[in-house]
Parts: C-alpha cells; structure tokens; sequence
C-alpha cells in the first residue's frame, strides 16, 4: 500500500500516526497476514506556515451569537495548527498537566498579556476560574461580605436581577435603582439613586447582554460608603474597551463573549479583599484559596485558557484596547445608523446615550416578519440574530471578533430586507 503526503494542514495532522493495511485473506477467507506502515511527515509541527493564519475560510457564517461568540479567525487557525502537537511539546494542550512546564508558561503568559492590555495594576490579583459569571453571583458575598451585610445592586437588565437574587441567600442585597418598569433600557444617573451608608460594595452589570445596555466611561457610579468598592459583571464587554481597574474592587466576567471559549471565568480583584470569605464558603469559591495557588488549586479549563490567552496576543497586535474600542464604535455606529435611519421600519428601544456597542437588540415594525428576517439571513450566512427569548425581536452582538465586513453584510441585508416588505 502507498502512501502520498499532502501538504494541507490537515494532512499534516497525520504525523506519527498509523495507516494500517488490510488484512489479507486466503481463498477459504482465512486471515493470513495484517501489516501497517507508519506515517513521517517531514515538516516538523512546531513550525506553523504563513497561509494558515492569514488566508479566511469561506465556508464559515457571520456568527452574530450572544455567547458561546464568533471568535477571531486567525486565533481559531493558530489554534488549529497546534492542535496536535503544541510548541514541539509532542502534546495537545487538552492533554498537558495542569502543573507541567508546558502549562504553566500558557498561563503565564495570558495574565501577563491580559495585565498588559488593562493595565491592571500589582495590587490586584487576576484569577483563571469556572463555573461562569453565574457562579461569580454567590462567590461575591460568600468572600466580601457576612450575612447580615448589607449590599446595594444597580439592576440594569436580566443578569444584574439574577445576581441579586442569588446574593439573598448570603447577605442582604438592596435593589437601590431598578428599570425592570421601563423594560431596561435606560441606565440611572447619579441623582436617580441613593446608595446605603453601611453597604458592603456596589455591584453593577456594565454591559447587560440581553436588554443591550452599558454602563459608559462616565456613568459608572461612585460608591460612597465607607468602603467605597465598586463590583462589575463584565461578561458581555470585557476587553472591548480600556477600563480604569483602579476604580473597581472586582471586575468578573464569563470569557465565552469576547476573550475565549465558554469554561472560562477571569476575577479581577484587589488584593485587600481577598482572604475574608464566610465560614461555610466552599473551597471552590474561596478567593483565597485560587489566589494562594495561581488559579491551579486544581485543574483549571486549561484549553480555554490557552485560547483567552491566544485571544489576548490578538488584541495586544491590534495596538491593544484602544485601538480595538475604536473598531468597536465604528461597527456599532454603522449598524444603529441603519436602525434609526430606516423610518421606524426597525427601532432599538434602548436609549441612546447608553446603547451597547457589544449587543445590539431590534424589532421590526411588522413584528409577523421576524420569523422570516432571520430565516433569510440565515440563508446569506448570518445566524444567531433572534432575540433572547425572553424579550423577542432581533439581536446582534457584535462583539471584537465580529468582522466590520460581518456589520456591512448585515446592514445591507437589512435595507434588502425593508425594500422588499415596507
């Protein structure tokens, strides 16, 4: 049997592996003999070719998902590569050990990078977690707080209201500002809140992934208390835009939007606060316990780390956040321009000045066409665009890895769209 070596990727995937041959059989169908012959590429795997980054798959969608999120082309295609054999390691990383040299300088480098790319300052620790945003909910209070302390929650939209309920079985949350009466589309202002003198911290979700509102630069409030900390769910816009880290005493996000693969949870948090969990916390969500040993206190989501950390080079090569803000903002701006400019045939029922730049909800005038908007764009290859259905309409969340020819593609889908059935 002969064996030709291509030279695509993917064949290259078949280096030291077995192509075994068929058996042969006598005429009485009797097994005689079973011979194999080992494959040997002679490109060694740590040496990735040029065209594998940079030339795009044409076969895939424009993602438009809330999360699990599309994520940039060229850090799937790296990952792709090294796959099978990281580094010259002779290993994938899904099957290194958590503790090994080979482990350790991925986790290394993706806190050093996402330190890099935040400016997160010394006296804060970043920790590599599980269980998703969700979980950072009962953590919270289980590490800043006793039970009787109180704690004060600005509720933006859907996960702020479930952090809150969460936080009512370990301390006792107040709800200072809600928009559940306006259906969350606005954001307060500081007059519209009085915060407790004795709250333990102030917690915030600054981007709301569901209603599509986002806590700007300058309306994040100030908490003023004694302890002054400010906490933040940053699932939905982490890495989107520069944050002053400084203003926060923790910032949480699930990485399954911007930075990674879902499995993966990054805490940001002042190292001051770290060490005062309740007595009945469990092991896995004491802070103290990650932080004392360097998020591998036991075996973390190292494949989803190494992809955050793979995402977090990315950005760094974009010329880091700001750089990445502006792209943000331009995509954003061309797809509510398209929005408000279409006469009422589609409206975003979020205020303006606090508009999402990662989640962009709609509706239609005609809401009977819905069903047939997305099933039409699906068909040009723009998928996940219905609402979260606990509000309907249409959704895109646009998050950094959404394509400026992604938005454009939509946009024009969407004026198509109005000409046909306005």
């Amino acid at each position: 049997m002969s064996i030709s070596m291509a030279t695509s990727p993917h064949t290259r995937l078949l280096h030291n592996t077995t192509i075994f041959n068929h058996p042969t059989k006598n005429n009485n169908n009797k097994l005689l003999s079973f011979s194999f012959k080992p494959i040997c590429a002679t490109q060694s795997h740590a040496t990735h070719p040029p065209s594998l980054h940079t030339q795009p798959q044409h076969d895939r969608v424009f993602n438009f998902a809330a999360g699990p999120a599309t994520l940039p082309e060229n850090v799937l295609l790296k990952a792709q590569s090294e796959l099978y054999n990281w580094n010259g390691s002779g290993m994938s990383v899904m099957e290194m050990s958590h503790r090994g040299k080979e482990f350790l300088s991925i986790i290394q480098k993706a806190e050093s990078d996402l330190r890099t790319l935040l400016q997160i300052p010394s006296d804060y620790s970043v920790l590599f977690l599980q269980g998703g945003a969700t979980t950072q909910f009962a953590a919270l209070p289980l590490n800043l707080c006793t039970p009787k302390d109180t704690v004060d929650y600005i509720v933006t939209g859907s996960w702020g209201d479930k952090a809150v309920k969460e936080a009512q079985k370990y301390c006792n949350p107040k709800v200072i500002w809600s928009g559940k009466s306006e259906k969350y589309t606005k954001i307060p202002s500081f007059h519209d809140f009085q915060q407790n003198p004795d709250a333990r911290y102030l917690h915030i979700c600054a981007n709301e992934t569901i209603h599509g509102v986002e806590f700007k630069d300058s309306n994040y409030p100030n908490p003023e208390n004694a302890t002054g900390i400010l906490v933040a769910d940053m699932s939905s816009n982490f890495c989107s835009k520069p944050v002053d880290v400084s203003k926060f005493g923790v910032i949480y996000a699930g990485a399954q939007k911007n930075v990674g693969p879902s499995g993966v949870t990054i805490v940001i948090i002042r190292k001051d606060l770290i060490g005062n969990a309740q007595s009945f916390t469990p092991v896995m969500l004491d802070y103290k316990i990650h932080d004392e040993n360097s998020s591998l206190y036991n075996t973390p989501p190292c494949y989803g780390i190494y992809m955050c950390g793979l995402v977090f080079e990315d950005l760094l090569k974009q010329g880091g956040l700001k750089e990445v803000e502006k792209n943000n903002k331009r995509k954003a701006q061309i797809l509510f321009d398209a929005i408000d400019e279409s006469k009422g045939f589609y409206r975003c029922p979020v205020e303006k000045s606090v508009r999402s730049l990662m989640n962009v909800p709609f509706t239609l005038e005609k809401q009977e066409l819905e069903g047939e908007f997305v099933k039409e764009a699906a068909k040009e290859k723009m998928v996940q665009l219905k609402g979260h259905r606990s509000v309907g309409g249409m959704r895109a969340s646009i998050y950094n890895a959404m394509t400026m020819a992604g938005v454009e593609k939509l946009v024009a889908f969407m004026k198509d769209f109005q000409a046909k059935h306005a």
